[in-house]
């Protein structure tokens, strides 16, 4: 029958007068049109009926359910029936894996989605092979196929290329190095498999009842156009024979590998007007089912029908009678309530206590009455956990029985396996004793022959499970590999489109800025506009903006160790420049995430202990990464002050400063308010982080009573505290800091070695930057103004977090050389905008928050360490060696100025004194 069926197309599309035929379509057979379509149809579609395990409770088991394959949402949907206008729900197969279990029932698989997990039934293990390995390349092909337009799938498939089609081929050998193909089932896969019989009534799905009672409308609407156009279809001109025909039409099977077309199948000659009205008919159904003419909804009987619609009945009687209940239901609990409010309307219509008061009573009897009841149904609930106690304990007994009884079977069994052993070793090798009977060995080496065949069933259908779970262990795998590898440059597009979206963003601000500066104070409508603008821009969020859950705005409000990333200036010219700088800072970020930032982690997460090297300076002046900043930052300051660390040193500065007040404690007080005020851990009523910061500076004058406590220690000890976390580990940073990194008399009350820094960072401006030094020299701007604090707390007010703590990184390895080197770096990054400014005081403006105008801290590393050499520490000691000199002779000259002054205004009062004195004995004699 399968060679009839694949030929017949072959010998329509060869005889002679083919032409003739082609040019009138109705002279060809219908059987062989109608086959032809279903054969074509058949080759692209995978449908057919299985069993689904399901229900709840008693109704819980198997129901036949008509699968089929949608090939552009990768969704096997299913019905009841083949006719079923609409799916009862389908499964999503792209994110699906498939099992099999050899000791399980045949034909039973498994279809396992992230969301649930699908139990099947074939009517064969064929078919069951055969749906997994289709369902395999139908999923395979999903996600090697780029997305195809829903007008017309299969010319996009067909337009994918040699490419697809050599990945698919090779595909389909790897799978069959695991699994041979598995020939079509015929008559159970495929559109063939629509026309088996109806299931029965029971399969009727309660969960989905509305698109059950859908489906028997459209089929009864279909029957009744059907008959009355004369048992034919709408818009088909065929004869009422033509279905039974097709029906008898043996259809071939397809031998070829699953998922492939025949290569050698012949293509079907030119077609009647009967079967292309037959495929637009297909084509027009619902979109679930677009492979399924009306035709084959006549072979329903008129009783079928019936007992269908009688099912319904009783289903809506049922549905009628429970819905009757719920309303008598709630009519008792409307009664309730309308009883409780003419009992409130009564308390408060009674005009005198004394009703009010028997109110109150009869309620008070009524909650009495309640109690007792709960106290009867309380105790009637006490005996029932007794009697449950009871019954636990004889199914405990039970259980220990049946134990017992297991125990002696298994016993039993190990006798009899004994035996059976003995038989089967008497059996091949029998003793000098009478042989035994011949019915008994005959029956002996039968059941040994079949235990024999039963193992090796057993051995091929875990072979045949095994196979297919290394196919599908290997194509999950690929498919992973390939989502991975899709969802990786997904993110760094997206990283890309961010960056470039800060960076169109930033601009905006800059030219709203620029616009802003070049009208001034002028009254019109265009300013009026323009500061309506920047108002938007600096109070716009994407993200608020935006309805769904996917975060637009690529900017949050705090980074990632509290401080604000656009701080609420007052200024609004600050307000745009913070937002345009945490833009550029975000762009730049995302731009180097892929290139620069993911293998510096893998360098510092492959870096194992901590041993001073030349790696390692390279490393700490590219940066830390957030995850190690903490381990890396203590092994820095223990190297620091490990000849200063004693253990219980930090707690015992504590005792004493609870049991005496230190001078610097009101100061210190004053300072706690004023640290950070962008910074959410130092500005939330509940953070605990002021409180560590008072200790820490407490502890601290305690330990250095010569300096005691200075303004800007507050801040050193708040950036240790942000990324140690821990009080102590603060508390030696900020020795490590003062004690050893700095220089001596940098926080005394002269601040000596400051002063001196600034006038070493004059000469070296003057050495590395000498336009720009000319330049500022010109306009008689003196930068210890600007640069004094940057030395004292080591740029934690002028740089935002990210570029701050890079230069602690170094700072805290190298020393302050590396201060020197960024304060160099700060200069050259904005040579060329202090450049265009030719007043004094358009240039101190400038200054004054140009720090915040760096965004790019890959740039500001490069000429901090690269640009500014050759910086030599021998060369930095020199230089403060001189200016030192210079600075305590000028002090000491200042002191014997002052010490002049003094003398010379201590005369000055006693000749005063001597002058009244003389006065008022004038005045006596007189």
């Amino acid at each position: 029958m399968e060679g009839a069926g694949e030929n017949a197309p072959e010998s329509s599309s060869s005889v002679p007068g083919s032409d003739e035929s082609a040019r009138d379509p109705q002279a060809l057979p219908l059987e062989e049109e109608s086959g032809d379509c279903a054969r074509s149809l058949e080759a692209k579609k995978l449908c057919g009926y299985l069993s689904k395990f399901g229900g709840k409770g008693p109704i819980r088991g198997w129901k036949s359910r008509w699968f089929f394959y949608d090939e552009r949402k990768c969704q096997l949907y299913y019905s009841r029936t083949a006719q079923d206008a609409n799916p009862l729900d389908s499964i999503d197969l792209s994110s699906a894996v498939f099992d099999c279990k050899a000791d399980a029932e045949e034909g039973i698989f498994e279809i396992k989605t992230p969301s649930r997990v699908m139990t099947l039934k074939a009517a064969t293990k064929q078919v069951m092979l055969y749906w997994l390995q289709q369902l395999q390349m139908k999923r395979w092909e999903f996600h090697n196929s780029p997305p195809a337009p829903p007008a017309a799938p299969d010319a996009a498939l067909a337009g994918n290329g040699p490419a697809l089609h050599l990945e698919l081929g090779q595909e389909e050998a790897e799978l069959e190095e695991f699994l041979c193909p598995v020939k079509t089932p015929p008559g159970l896969v495929g559109v063939a498999a629509a026309l088996q019989p109806f299931p029965a009534l029971q399969n009727i799905s309660l969960k989905h009842l509305g698109t059950e009672i859908q489906n028997t409308m459209h089929n009864i609407r279909g029957n009744k156009q059907a008959q009355a156009t004369g048992h034919e279809p709408p818009g088909e001109d065929s004869p009422q024979s033509g279905e039974p025909q097709r029906e008898e039409q043996p259809l071939a099977s397809d031998p070829t590998t699953p998922g492939r077309e025949p290569e050698d199948s012949p293509k079907p000659g030119p077609k009647s007007s009967l079967t292309i009205s037959f495929v637009q008919k297909a084509k027009r159904q619902n979109n679930t089912f677009p492979f399924f003419s009306e035709g084959i909804t006549w072979n329903r009987t008129a009783q079928e029908k019936v007992a269908a619609l009688e099912q319904q009945v009783l289903m809506l009687t049922k549905e009628l009678k429970s819905q009757k209940e719920l309303v008598k239901i709630l009519h008792k609990a409307l009664e309730a309530a309308q009883q409780e409010k003419r009992a409130s309307s009564a308390y408060l219509a009674a005009a005198e206590d004394k009703d009010r008061l028997e109110l109150v009573r009869h309620k008070v009897r009524q909650i009495a009455e309640l109690g007792r009841q709960v106290e009867a149904l309380e105790q009637e609930r006490e005996s029932l956990a007794h009697t449950a106690s009871l019954r636990e304990q004889e199914v405990q007994e039970l259980q220990q029985h049946v134990q017992l009884l297991m125990d002696k079977n298994h016993a039993k069994q190990q006798v009899i396996c004994k035996l059976s052993e003995k038989v089967t070793q008497d059996f091949t090798h029998p003793p000098d004793q009478s042989p035994l009977p011949p019915d008994a060995a005959d029956r002996d080496f039968l059941s040994q022959q079949e235990k024999i065949e039963h193992l090796k069933d057993d051995m091929e259908a875990y072979r045949t499970q095994n196979r297919f779970l290394n196919s599908e262990i290997h194509q999950v795998t690929k498919i992973w590999r390939k989502v991975a590898e899709k969802e990786k440059a997904l993110l760094t597009k997206c990283a890309y489109l961010q960056a470039r979206n800060c960076q169109v963003e930033s601009k905006y601000l800059a030219g709203l800025r620029r616009l802003q500066e070049a009208l001034g104070d002028e009254t019109s409508e265009c300013s009026e506009l323009l500061r309506q603008l920047v108002q938007e821009a600096l109070q716009w969020e994407a993200g608020e903006a935006s309805s769904d859950s996917i975060e637009l705005s690529p900017i949050s409000k705090y980074d990632e160790y509290g401080f604000l990333t656009v701080p609420d200036y007052e200024v609004e010219d600050l307000k745009l420049l913070a937002k345009i700088q945490a833009l550029e800072v975000r762009s730049h970020h995302l731009l180097g995430l892929e290139a620069v930032d993911r293998p510096l982690r893998e360098r510092w997460a492959a870096l194992g202990e901590l041993v001073p090297s030349a790696e390692l300076k390279q490393l700490l002046r590219a940066g830390v990464p957030r995850e190690h900043r903490p381990r890396v930052w203590r092994w820095l300051v223990h190297l620091r002050v490990q000849h200063l660390h004693t253990p219980g040193c930090y707690q015992e500065l504590l005792s004493r400063g609870r049991a005496r007040e230190h001078p610097a404690a009101r100061q210190i007080e004053l300072d706690l308010n004023r640290t950070f005020p962008n910074n959410k851990h130092f500005t939330c009523p509940t953070s605990s982080f002021p409180d560590k910061l008072r200790r820490v500076l407490l502890a601290f004058s305690w330990q250095n009573p010569t300096i005691g406590y200075c303004q800007g220690l507050n801040r050193l000890a708040a950036i240790a505290l942000l990324v140690l976390e821990e009080e102590e580990s603060a508390f030696w940073c900020l020795v490590a800091i003062v004690e050893t990194i700095m220089p001596t008399d940098y926080y005394s009350n002269t601040l000596t070695a400051s002063q001196v820094d600034q006038r070493v960072l004059q000469d070296l401006l003057s050495e590395k930057l000498p336009r720009l030094m000319a330049h500022l020299g010109q306009h008689h701007v003196d930068l210890s103004l600007i640069t004094f604090n940057w030395f004292l707390v080591v740029f934690a007010d002028s740089l935002i977090s990210n570029i701050l703590l890079r230069v602690w990184d170094a700072f805290l390895y190298e020393g302050t050389k590396v201060v020197f080197r960024y304060a160099l770096a700060v200069f050259k990054y904005n040579e060329k905008e202090i450049l265009r400014l030719h007043n004094g005081l358009e240039i101190y403006q400038y200054l004054r928050f140009f720090t915040k105008t760096i965004s790019n801290s890959r740039k500001l590393m490069t000429i901090a360490f690269n640009d500014m050499n050759p910086f030599r520490m021998k060369q930095l000691q020199q230089l403060r060696m001189v200016h030192r000199e210079r600075l305590e002779a000028e002090l000491r000259e200042l002191e014997q100025l002052k010490a002049e002054y003094m003398e010379r205004r201590t005369s000055q009062r006693r000749a005063m004194s001597e002058g009244c004195a003389s006065e008022d004995e004038v005045e006596g004699e007189a």
